[in-house]
């Protein structure tokens, strides 16, 4: 090989190194060791769903579960279900959940919220509104089904003066301690009049607490980030405005001694003397003083509480879950980016806590008409070693 070969064929070799080490670039100064936000938590994924979103979620003493789907604009065949094999089955069967014309108290239209009583039976809690359309009488209304017989066996449907124009029954909380057979304690999210519902399930009667209250109502300037972005209602044309929810979460105290509650739209607690509240010959007024500000929390969607007096908010705008404890500690039992809007949650008998999480803030009305959700929708759960406030007399039994 002669000399000028070799000097050719060096240059060549250089030249290519060059050339490499350019279009790769210079090394990151901190490689892959960038931190990251830390996960918190061992959430387990219990179902998934590739039809319309879920908002509730409850589960049986013996360990069924059931779900709920609004009709909010997606295709549901049916709004109420359990998961057999971890898929959504018609609840308790497809005729109550035909959505064809008939008495709208007889049919489910669309279900909101499901809860299992401390009596172990299933109530839907049922708007009656579909896409926030205007609730025919009878549709707002709550709805018991028998789990043994798998058959409805009470429905207390609303009046015009409990269930207004504007009603969007949230979810709802029981003591069957009270009265003959038990009161049900219903938020009713409306943004211009929520409230408070009271309903005696023995008699079906139903009385409006806490109207237009500064505690169920919406902040007016409520703007809060979610996947780090405002949330707001963003038209195809038009200015974005606040989002305006007001009572949503609820949940009742291990003791039944006081009622937990929060509107969404809000980052405060609030909490009501049960005894005031179930009293259908208080006044307005000695109701009002009976609530309790519990001070600042983070953005929430759904409450629960555990038989060891714990509090567990949703914290949407962070994708987690918090634990309050008695002297109003708060924790952060779970952190995860596939919990994307934690919606309903629910304390089961196995020591764990269900929610949903349902991408509420990609709908298309936050973002110009644009639906940014992705398939599918997930029920997840948690450990949390505590047991359901079961609120309910003694000859009632465990």
């Amino acid at each position: 090989m002669s000399v000028k070969f070799f000097i050719l064929f060096w240059v060549f070799l250089m030249t290519i190194c060059v050339v490499t080490i350019r279009a790769e670039g210079p090394p990151a100064p901190c490689g892959d060791a960038a931190p990251q936000q830390k996960w918190i938590g061992d959430i387990e994924p219990v179902a998934c769903f590739n039809g319309p979103m879920p908002t509730g979620v409850t589960v049986s003493h013996d360990g069924r579960i059931f779900v709920n789907f609004p009709r909010w604009g997606d295709n549901a065949d049916f709004t109420v279900a359990e998961l057999v094999n971890r898929k959504p089955v018609a609840y308790p069967d497809a005729a109550v959940n035909d959505i064809k014309e008939g008495d709208p108290a007889k049919r489910f239209i669309s279900v909101q919220s499901v809860v299992i009583d401390p009596a172990n039976r299933l109530w839907a809690l049922d708007t009656g509104r579909i896409e926030w359309g205007k609730a025919e009488p009878g549709g707002p209304k709550l709805v018991g089904i028998d789990l043994k017989s798998n058959q409805v066996f009470k429905t207390i449907t609303f009046p015009e003066d409990v269930a207004l124009p504007d009603t969007y029954l949230n979810d709802v909380r029981f003591d069957l301690r009270r009265g003959k057979e038990g009161m049900a304690y219903i938020t009713d999210s409306s943004g211009k009049t929520p409230g408070l519902i009271v309903v005696d399930l023995a008699s079906g009667k139903s009385r409006r607490r806490l109207t237009g209250h500064d505690s169920t109502m919406p902040l007016a300037d409520f703007v809060s980030l979610v996947e780090g972005a405002p949330l707001m209602v963003r038209p195809k044309d038009g200015k974005p405005t606040p989002l305006q929810i007001g009572a949503d979460g609820i949940a009742i105290s291990a003791d039944g001694k006081r009622l937990y509650y929060c509107p969404l739209s809000s980052w405060r607690l609030y909490s009501i003397d049960v005894d005031t509240l179930s009293d259908f010959e208080a006044s307005d007024e000695k109701v009002a003083a009976a609530v309790k500000n519990e001070g600042d929390k983070t953005a929430s969607d759904g409450l629960e509480s555990d038989a060891a007096g714990n509090l567990y908010v949703t914290a949407y705008d962070h994708n987690a879950i918090q634990k309050r404890s008695p002297d109003n500690v708060y924790e952060t039992i779970a952190c995860d980016p596939r919990m994307l809007w934690p919606d309903t949650l629910s304390v089961a008998k196995d020591g764990y806590l269900y929610f949903t999480a349902n991408q509420l803030h990609r709908q298309a009305k936050f973002h110009k008409g644009k639906d940014l959700r992705e398939k599918p929708y997930m029920l997840f759960r948690i450990k949390i070693d505590a047991k359901p406030v079961l609120l309910k007399p003694d000859s009632q039994g465990k």
